[in-house]
């Protein structure tokens, strides 16, 4: 398709938005879900609107860091996905630039409250509830009982079966800490997370290696958002996903302009873009088993479902705040990460 000139339908039978042909070149991305889904909203998008896109995989942690250190010449564009709270840290930082879609009145409530509690700097694309998923024939061979409680967690028989992300790299172990602080209370969550750290094999990058690590064979348990644990049973895995008992927090995958961003109107368009029902509908493809935004996007079927669980009233305003992520990744590398296996 040539892109000298440009007209990309945002909306299903409503506006044409016509974008000018000096913006119709690339877009600079950072996407941090799973690869899977990243590249095939890259080529649906390329395709669609014949906007080259430059794509890096980085995990949510990975990426405020990176926006951060680039804010005074900006690489990048847009991010897309990653767990809500970088998003919002991001914002609070004046790191990202306030856009007020047209697809707002379309999204779910917890999505607009994301884009009204960041002043329109970032908006919820999906959620996800935290969990774990683990692998039932591991469990069986070993003779280990099924956990259902994160207290269950720190059974002895589980040393060296469990993998986590780490919270500074990764949003999953961001809201995973915030969720047991938030639960516990921070100084029980913290001597949770120290007798905790006696049965984990390994703190992953990404945050949901666990539980293709567990599917792999190569772990027994992933602490990841549920909907990954259930990606790796869709793909034929014995993985079976847990809502913890006492309680889970849960993520709003997020979306943010760049402050800065050198391809403002192709950043604008894949926002648009993104927001939309059948765009949404079509992560299910990827195995990409979030909840959805848009309230006319399908839910799949695999999707774990929030009236299902167990969700505490997670506080996005308090932990997505820039100085208290700041002090609990400082706590948790001084009383945890130090002291790693």
């Amino acid at each position: 398709m040539k892109t000298t000139t440009l007209s990309l339908m945002l909306f299903a039978g409503t506006a044409l938005t016509a974008l000018p042909a000096q913006a119709a070149g690339s877009l600079n991305l950072i996407c941090s879900a799973d690869v899977v889904i990243c590249e095939q909203m890259t080529g649906d998008f390329q395709k669609e609107t014949g906007i080259k896109v430059n794509m890096v995989r980085l995990s949510s942690g990975e990426t405020y860091a990176k926006i951060r250190a680039e804010a005074r010449n900006p690489k990048t564009d847009i991010w897309w996905a990653g767990t809500g709270d970088p998003h919002l840290q991001a914002a609070s930082d004046g790191l990202t630039l306030e856009y007020k879609s047209p697809m707002l009145d379309q999204l779910q409530d917890w999505a607009k409250k994301q884009a009204e509690g960041s002043g329109y700097r970032t908006v919820g694309v999906y959620a996800g509830a935290l969990g774990w998923g683990y692998n039932t024939e591991i469990f069986t061979k070993k003779g280990l009982k099924e956990p259902k409680c994160w207290a269950d967690l720190l059974d002895a028989s589980l040393k060296g079966e469990i993998q986590m992300a780490n919270p500074n790299s990764s949003g999953t172990a961001y809201t995973a800490l915030a969720s047991l602080v938030q639960i516990m209370g921070e100084d029980q969550a913290f001597d949770y997370l120290k007798k905790l750290n006696g049965n984990i094999a390994q703190y992953t990058k990404s945050g949901s290696a666990p539980v293709k690590a567990a599917a792999r064979g190569e772990a027994g348990l992933g602490i990841v958002f549920m909907h990954d644990a259930v990606a790796q049973t869709a793909e034929g895995f014995p993985i079976k996903s847990i809502a913890p008992c006492e309680g889970t927090g849960y993520e709003i995958g997020s979306m943010s302009i760049i402050r800065g961003a050198k391809n403002l109107d192709n950043a604008k368009a894949w926002y648009d873009w993104a927001l939309k029902p059948d765009v949404q509908s079509r992560m299910k493809d990827a195995k990409s088993f979030q909840l959805p935004s848009n309230k006319s996007a399908e839910v799949p079927k695999e999707a774990p479902k929030f009236e299902d669980i167990k969700l505490i009233d997670y506080d996005f305003a308090t932990f997505g705040d820039a100085e208290k992520r700041k002090a609990l990744l400082e706590r948790w590398d001084r009383e945890v990460g130090a002291t790693a296996n």
